[in-house]
């Protein structure tokens, strides 16, 4: 029998049996004032008969409990008067869990899939919560009676947890008020009402029982801590509220939150203040790209009326702005700006050697929490011959002075692009070696593909769909043999940038050797408090993951700072609900949220808007006309999904997108909000613009057209 068919079999019984109860008013039978009628000649027969009538009570019990019917607590008293507590228990007891599991499973069959397709990103954190917990919230749900078993029923039947807990849960957890129920009604005669069996009291004694399940988790939490700790030796008192390991991006928020609330934070760092992001990253990457862009604006001089421009320069010039640019922002992030708020900022490797323990060159210092912010390394990949070539990573290229004739970048992501376009601008011939069929493979296909115009415009090479499988020295340089299409290519090249991304760093800081969790993504395990394994110790930043980027580390550190100084009074889960990123070639590539590839793999509906900056004045008039800002919303609705936008400046103009998602704002807010003329920023009105047009409502148009031809006579 089809799917389609059954569901509706099932409806139509449903409705039928429901129907027939009201019309028939079938209720009457089931009120305490019938039962206490009838109590006498109902228990004569069941003396006479008592497993057939227990055998009855409990198939008219699933029935009523199964259609979710009135009368439930009055038949549950009547099992105590007719069976007494033992008996009656059992009956009920099974029948109301039998009667609520037939529930659980149509309410599953009819609705789950639906439900589960439409909205699978909001539930998603939701699924993963009853995964790992669903029993102790249905055992919760079940021991509170002022919550509606059969709305209990229909939720859960919506989530993953499987039907066998659905089942014995439910038993287990509709059993305390069973018990009372079925005792009450072996003293039927003393009843006048439901209010002497649900009182206040009792409902807050049930209230009580529904903190069981939050008792039994902090017990067993209690206990794997005490599994986890073993073998490690609490100190009586600290010397810090919370050690900060690393003093990146993370760790630096880590350290400046703690002291802006005075804890007493420690600070540790073995290299350079500042991490990646300032001394190898974000700082000397947008330092190169402003200078390559100025050379390229010289070159393209002609599409802004002067004939011709030149730029006189050489690499060590510009490696020296770059390193001048790093000295200027350094003093943000120095150790004399954090000791004077009051951080000891320690310069030296630290180790774990316990879980609240940190030595550093010999010394050792104790925290109530640690916050490990290690960062993360240039990924460079097992590739036969790699060792062979002084090739360079984002960490080293900044120690270039000379201007390599031939580069060739391994890799299309976001940061060989952004390099690859840097270089070819001063003048290497560079060739990028992607895997994928296209560069920033993370990014749906439009945004790619102008990405990939403009630089195959400016003279670089895209071996795009070109797996490296060996390297080949050859004096200085060398080449790189890649697999495409079945054939070998050879490429050569004077310098070799990999470009890989980066992988966390876990190893040296003690963390094999403690025992704290790696996940197998390389990134140091946490919950979504960001907790590893050892409670007291949290992780924030580029070792933590999923997300390798300067304002998800500082967002997360957040997080991991009032979580170590907090708990275990008050916690709060990481939020990633809206996480922003931009490349920074030209043109930029920006997005919030969800893009189309990952709608149509999430089997999220959607909506998709899109407006050319083609179209757009100032973008027009800075010879930047090109680009487009796309918006992925809600099917009917103007709620917004996602966000990509590519063109000039599209990390500034994405962060209208962001504002609107974290706070709920849709398209008719941004197109009833003034922007300024003339300015890129309207490529996001016009884009809500599109949006609206496309929606217009046709009929009251007509009728319009119809009374302003009237007003005309």
């Amino acid at each position: 029998m089809r799917p389609t068919l059954t569901r509706t079999l099932i409806i139509v019984v449903v409705a039928l049996l429901i129907g027939s109860y009201i019309w028939f008013d079938l209720g009457q039978y089931f009120s305490l004032e019938e039962l206490r009628q009838r109590r006498d000649q109902l228990l004569a027969f069941t003396e006479q008969h008592f497993w057939g009538v227990l055998a009855a009570y409990m198939a008219v019990y699933i029935v009523m409990a199964a259609l979710s019917l009135p009368g439930a607590a009055v038949l549950t008293l009547a099992g105590g008067a007719l069976f007494g507590l033992v008996a009656g228990t059992v009956a009920v007891s099974f029948a109301s869990s039998i009667g609520a599991t037939l529930v659980f499973l149509a309410a599953r069959f009819l609705f789950r899939d639906t439900i589960q397709k439409k909205f699978s990103k909001r539930l998603h954190a939701i699924n993963a919560g009853v995964e790992k917990d669903g029993a102790f919230y249905l055992l919760a749900l079940r021991l509170v009676p002022v919550f509606p078993f059969w709305v209990i029923n229909l939720v859960m039947a919506l989530t993953p947890i499987r039907t066998w807990t659905y089942y014995w849960v439910s038993q287990l957890g509709m059993l305390p008020a069973t018990i009372v129920y079925v005792n009450a009604g072996t003293q039927l005669s003393q009843i006048e009402s439901a209010r002497d069996v649900l009182s206040i009291e009792l409902i807050g004694a049930f209230a009580l029982l529904g903190l069981l399940p939050l008792i039994l988790r902090f017990i067993v939490r209690f206990l794997n801590n005490r599994k986890v700790y073993a073998g490690h030796r609490k100190p009586k008192s600290f010397d810090y509220n919370v050690i900060v390991l690393g003093a990146g991006s993370a760790g630096l928020v880590s350290a400046y939150i703690g002291a802006t609330i005075n804890a007493k934070v420690a600070l540790i760092e073995k290299h350079r203040m500042g991490g990646d992001c300032l001394n190898t990253g974000c700082v000397p990457s947008k330092a190169l790209l402003r200078t390559a862009r100025l050379v390229q604006e010289a070159r393209d001089s002609e599409r802004f009326g002067i004939k011709s421009m030149t730029a006189e320069f050489s690499l060590a010039d510009v490696m020296q702005r770059v390193r001048d640019v790093i000295a200027k922002i350094e003093p943000h992030d120095s150790p004399e700006r954090y000791r004077d708020m009051g951080v000891d900022v320690i310069e030296g490797a630290g180790k774990l050697v316990s879980p609240w323990a940190v030595e550093v060159d010999g010394k050792t210092i104790t925290a109530r929490s640690i916050i490990l912010a290690t960062g993360a390394e240039p990924l460079v990949p097992p590739i036969d011959g790699i060792d062979d070539v002084d090739y360079l990573t984002s960490d080293t290229v900044w120690e270039l002075d000379e201007l390599p004739e031939r580069m060739a970048v391994l890799g299309g992501g976001p940061i060989g692009s952004e390099l690859a376009q840097a270089f070819a601008r001063l003048g290497s011939k560079v060739t990028v070696v992607e895997m994928a069929d296209r560069l920033l493979p993370r990014e749906d296909p439009d945004a790619s593909e102008q990405l990939m115009r403009r630089l195959d415009h400016e003279g670089l090479q895209l071996a795009t769909g070109h797996k490296a499988k060996r390297f080949e020295a050859d004096g200085a340089g060398g080449r790189v043999v890649c697999e495409h299409d079945g054939e070998e290519v050879t490429i050569a090249f004077d310098r070799l940038l990999v470009a890989l991304g980066r992988k966390a760093r876990t190893r040296g800081f003690g963390l094999e050797e403690l025992g704290v969790r790696v996940s197998d993504r390389g990134t140091i395990e946490t919950d979504p408090f960001l907790r590893t394994n050892f409670p007291n110790i949290l992780v924030c930043g580029d070792v933590a993951g999923p997300y390798q980027f300067t304002h998800v580390a500082a967002h997360q550190a957040w997080f991991a700072s009032v979580n170590a100084l907090l708990a275990p009074f008050w916690s709060f889960r990481v939020d990633y609900r809206v996480i922003p990123w931009a490349t920074f070639t030209e043109p930029e590539v920006a997005r919030v949220g969800l893009s189309e590839t990952e709608a149509a793999e999430q089997d999220v509906d959607y909506e998709v808007t899109r407006y050319g900056i083609d179209d757009l004045d100032r973008a027009i008039a800075d010879s930047a006309d090109s680009g487009f800002v796309k918006v992925l919303t809600e099917p009917g609705k103007d709620r917004i999904l996602g966000a990509t936008i590519v063109g000039s400046h599209a990390g500034e103009l994405i962060a209208e997108f962001i504002l609107a998602m974290k706070h709920g704002l849709g398209l008719n807010k941004i197109l009833g909000t003034i922007h300024i003329y003339p300015t890129l920023n309207e490529a996001n009105k016009f884009a809500a613009g599109e949006w609206k047009k496309a929606r217009k409502p046709e009929g009251a148009l007509k009728l319009a057209e119809r009374f302003f031809a009237w007003r005309r006579k």
